[in-house]
C-alpha cells in the first residue's frame, strides 16, 4: 500500500488522485469478492490446498507483469509518449527519490497526527464489520452459512461500487474549484458518520432483510474514505506519501488487531449493541479529530 500511494503520486495529476485511488481499492475490494466466491468451490470440488496454489499462481503471473510493464515514474517510461508525459507532470518539478526520512519533521506536524488518529479510528469499525460479520449473521439474524456466505460478499461489491462513486464527486469538485482541504473533510466526514449512523440503526431494525441493507449502507459509505484519509497522504506530502500512508496503516492494523480482539471480549460480557456503540464513538472522534487538524494543502517538500 505505501507502494502504490507513492505511485500515484508520481503518475496521477491532483485533480484525478481520487478516482485512481478509488478505482485501484476497488481492485482490491473485487478481488475479496472473487476469492470468498471462488474459494468453496475450489475446496468442494479439489482439496483446501487448491486455493493456495490457484491464488498464489495468480500472483506470480501478475509480478511478471508487473516487472515487465511498471515504472516508477513517467520520464522513466520508455513507451510513454512525449505529449503523455507532459499531461501527467504539467507544470510540476520531477518528484526525486527520498534520500533520507525527517521523521521528526513529519510527526511535528498536526495534519500527519490527524491522518494517523482518523486511520485508527476508520480500520477499528471497518475491521470489525468484516471480520465478525459473518458471526453476527449466524447469531443475530440466523442465517445458514450459505446465506451469509452471500451477504459476506454484498459489502464489498457496494464498497467497490461507492468508492469509484466517491472517487468521481471529489476530482469534480477539485476541478471545478473547490479547496483540497474541503473536498477531503467532506468525503472523510461521509466515511465516518455514514456507518455511524448506520450501526446505530441495527438495534432497531426487526428483520434480517434491513439488518443486511443497514451494514450494507455503512460499507458503502466507508468506501467514501478512498477521497478522504487515503488521498490525504498524496495531498501533503507527495514525495512522503509512501512514508506517510505507511505510518498511518500501521495504526490502522494496529485497530484492527486490537478491535477485532476487543469486540470477543466485549460480547462475552456485553452485546452486539456494546460492539457497535464503541464503533460509533470512534467514528465520531474520528470525525472531529479529522475537521479540526486536516489539510489538503502541501506542507512538506
Amino acid at each position: 500500500m505505501p507502494a502504490m500511494s507513492n505511485l500515484l503520486s508520481r503518475w496521477v495529476p491532483v485533480e484525478e488522485r481520487s478516482r485512481s485511488l478509488a478505482l485501484v481499492y476497488s481492485g482490491m475490494y473485487l478481488g475479496s469478492v472473487t476469492g470468498l466466491s471462488l474459494s468453496p468451490m475450489l475446496i468442494h470440488n479439489f482439496r483446501w490446498s487448491s486455493v493456495f496454489f490457484s491464488f498464489g499462481s495468480l500472483g506470480a503471473v501478475w509480478f511478471a507483469l508487473w516487472q515487465r510493464n511498471a515504472y516508477s515514474s513517467p520520464l522513466e517510461d520508455p513507451c510513454l509518449r512525449a505529449e503523455e508525459r507532459q499531461l501527467i507532470l504539467g507544470n510540476s518539478k520531477p518528484k526525486e527519490c527520498v534520500e533520507s526520512i525527517p521523521w521528526r519533521l513529519l510527526l511535528s506536524k498536526p495534519p500527519v497526527w490527524a491522518l494517523i488518529t482518523s486511520h485508527f479510528c476508520h480500520n477499528w469499525g471497518t475491521f470489525i464489520l468484516l471480520t465478525w460479520m459473518p458471526t453476527y449473521y449466524s447469531q443475530v439474524l440466523k442465517l445458514n452459512l450459505t446465506e451469509s456466505g452471500l451477504f459476506c460478499v454484498l459489502p464489498w461489491l457496494t464498497m467497490a461500487v461507492s468508492a469509484n462513486i466517491g472517487g468521481w464527486i471529489a476530482d469534480t469538485l477539485v476541478k471545478r474549484g473547490t479547496s483540497i482541504t474541503i473536498v477531503r473533510k467532506v468525503m472523510q466526514s461521509v466515511g465516518f458518520l455514514g456507518p455511524a449512523f448506520f450501526l446505530t440503526q441495527l438495534s432497531h431494525v426487526n428483520s434480517p432483510e434491513m439488518a443486511v441493507l443497514c451494514m450494507t449502507c455503512s460499507q458503502g459509505c466507508d468506501a467514501f474514505s478512498q477521497s478522504g484519509l487515503y488521498s490525504n497522504h498524496q495531498d501533503i506530502g507527495p514525495r512522503y506519501s509512501g512514508v506517510l500512508l505507511g505510518l498511518s496503516n500501521t495504526a490502522g492494523v494496529l485497530a484492527g488487531v486490537v478491535g477485532t480482539a476487543a469486540t470477543g471480549y466485549i460480547l462475552q460480557h456485553g452485546s452486539w449493541d456494546d460492539v457497535f456503540r464503541v464503533a460509533v464513538i470512534l467514528y465520531l472522534v474520528g470525525t472531529v479529530i479529522w475537521n479540526t487538524f486536516s489539510t489538503g494543502e502541501q506542507i512538506f517538500d
